[in-house]
């Protein structure tokens, strides 16, 4: 049941926050806005810490690990996404970031001799697809010019940092470390590397008073990072990297239906296919195989 609420909040959260983004496009540099969302939920998660009384010490190689966390869940990752969108519609971005799950089925294999069951592959793999059908009408609409081809590899680059991230966090779950200590680090580490990255670039440091850019920005900040990494992050300790990371899967799902209600969004044959693909990929990941066996074959 704590598995099971910890994931509805991952994928709910983490799924909405596609349209908190967009109320942070525009006036703001990509990278200011996201040196405050990071930068205000490493002060939450700081205080948090300092008021339940959390051990916030590691040693130098927790650190480092960290660091690597840091970078690839915390910053980079979202630099290269951001970046990508700029030359991609938000849903070839969302399709490209769903083969995070593939690519964290593959990484546990490689950096923990993880065995995989034959039904975690066929389940991501439907998802995949069901992603695939979801957003089928923007694909066969899009051109997919060199400018595209670019914001492809953006996006790929970006997923793949992300999972060595989460690879990363696995590795500090196995080391037995607080996850609320670590985010409390990791988020710092993020924000200074992400203001390192902005000095460099040369970016002014701005700030829009819009109520719906301050509204978003918390929003982002104490739900879509706060809450929905710690949510993450700890299902990535209890379910394992193939079997927590479906929730990537599952974002665009959420997507497609807070576009339904506030976007506009229509229902196509299409999109109804890879709904119904992404629900059953996700069972079948999901459902112990004894059970599956038993619902398939009846035995």
């Amino acid at each position: 049941m704590k598995n099971t609420i910890l994931y509805l909040v991952t994928v709910l959260i983490w799924g909405s926050t596609w349209l908190a983004i967009e109320f942070q496009l525009g006036e703001v540099p990509v990278e200011i806005s996201l040196v405050y969302r990071f930068g205000f939920a490493a002060l939450v998660m700081w205080v948090f810490c300092l008021w339940r009384g959390v051990p916030l010490k590691f040693t130098r190689s927790d650190h480092f690990f960290i660091l690597l966390l840091a970078l690839g869940n915390f910053s980079v990752n979202y630099m290269f996404m951001y970046l990508a969108q700029e030359h991609l519609t938000s849903a070839m971005t969302s399709i490209a970031f769903s083969t995070m799950l593939l690519m964290n089925i593959i990484n546990t294999r490689i950096f923990f001799g993880t065995k995989i069951e034959i039904k975690t592959y066929l389940g991501g793999i439907l998802g995949v697809l069901g992603i695939v059908m979801l957003f089928w009408d923007d694909l066969v609409g899009s051109n997919l010019s060199d400018k595209a081809l670019y914001g492809l590899a953006l996006v790929m680059t970006g997923t793949l940092i992300a999972s060595f991230g989460n690879m990363c966090s696995v590795r500090n779950s196995k080391k037995g470390l607080n996850i609320f200590a670590v985010n409390a680090w990791g988020m710092l580490y993020g924000t200074l590397a992400l203001i390192l990255f902005a000095a460099v670039k040369g970016s002014e440091f701005s700030i829009s008073y819009e109520p719906s850019y301050l509204a978003s920005l918390i929003y982002l900040s104490v739900f879509g990072t706060v809450i929905a990494f710690a949510s993450y992050f700890e299902l990535l300790k209890n379910m394992g990297p193939e079997k927590a990371s479906y929730a990537v899967v599952l974002f665009p799902i959420v997507a497609v239906c807070l576009s339904s209600l506030f976007e506009g969004f229509v229902w196509s044959t299409t999109v109804i296919v890879g709904f119904i693909m992404v629900l059953l990929g996700n069972f079948i990941v999901l459902t112990p195989l004894k059970k599956l066996r038993i619902i398939l074959f009846g035995r």
